[in-house]
């Protein structure tokens, strides 16, 4: 199970986990390394506004053990701007900071915005792209228009290989347990006030029986807690892993 479940929070630098989360005495340029020697994955939600420098993501990569891994959010420029139109040239700005340390990435994580709904051709041809250009990395959809659940596009996901993200929150966005790749792919951003609420352990419990399901089903789990603030993020992740654990020994 070690090598298929995977369970972090999006992002690490956030400053009101300093004394909640880091000791006071930590520099923030170790964060990072203290972060993963609890935690075997973080998504990077910085690349999402800005593309990091080379040798930033270089010193991330070095900073954490060989079995951590970071899921990148793929530029909005990409996503919300652009809206996968026309992608190959900013994938490639976007991939040559990543490409030097890609074996310690999971799925990249492509958000969309809510004014992007499913159109076959866009989406075929973004994917085409990144099948023929980015064959090493893995993938994940979230999505926000509820037109991305209809048929042809679950059926396109499912070929190329896509994950869609299991996204959970109090927000009106689609929700779905549709499993279209071998990675499943789950984010939670807060069950109340978004990024700022905490999960009922019930709530841990029962999203655990189905991550051990998936496991036994020989997938690769992904999840992911966006709720940063208080530290409910950081307490959520262990809980999950917790009762995974105790869901794969005696379920």
């Amino acid at each position: 199970m070690a090598h298929s479940l995977h369970i972090g929070t999006s992002g690490w630098s956030y400053k009101d986990w300093k004394g909640l989360y880091y000791p006071e005495t930590l520099k923030p340029t170790e964060y990072l390394a203290y972060f993963s020697r609890e935690f075997k994955c973080v998504e990077i939600n910085t690349s999402f506004y800005h593309l990091p420098r080379a040798q930033t993501v270089l010193n991330w990569a070095a900073a954490v053990p060989g079995d951590f891994r970071f899921c990148p959010k793929l530029s909005r420029y990409i996503s919300h701007y652009q809206k996968l139109n026309d992608p190959s040239e900013s994938l490639e700005r976007f991939f040559s900071v990543f490409d030097p340390v890609k074996e310690k990435l999971g799925p990249v994580l492509v958000q969309l915005p809510a004014n992007a709904p499913f159109k076959r051709e866009v989406a075929e041809h973004f994917f085409t792209v990144l099948q023929k250009q980015y064959s090493d990395y893995v993938f994940a959809l979230e999505i926000r228009h509820e037109s991305w659940l209809e048929a042809q596009s679950v059926e396109l996901l499912r070929q190329y290989g896509i994950s869609l993200v299991i996204a959970q929150s109090a927000m009106p966005f689609p929700y779905h347990e549709l499993v279209t790749a071998k990675d499943i792919y789950l984010r939670f951003h807060g069950p109340g006030k978004l990024y700022a609420s905490k999960y009922h352990h019930q709530t841990m419990k029962a999203y655990a029986r189905k991550c051990a399901q998936w496991l036994r089903d020989k997938h690769r789990v992904w999840v992911f807690f966006n709720n940063d603030f208080y530290g409910y993020a950081i307490e959520n992740a262990r809980q999950l892993e917790q009762y995974i654990e105790a869901e794969m020994k005696h379920g």
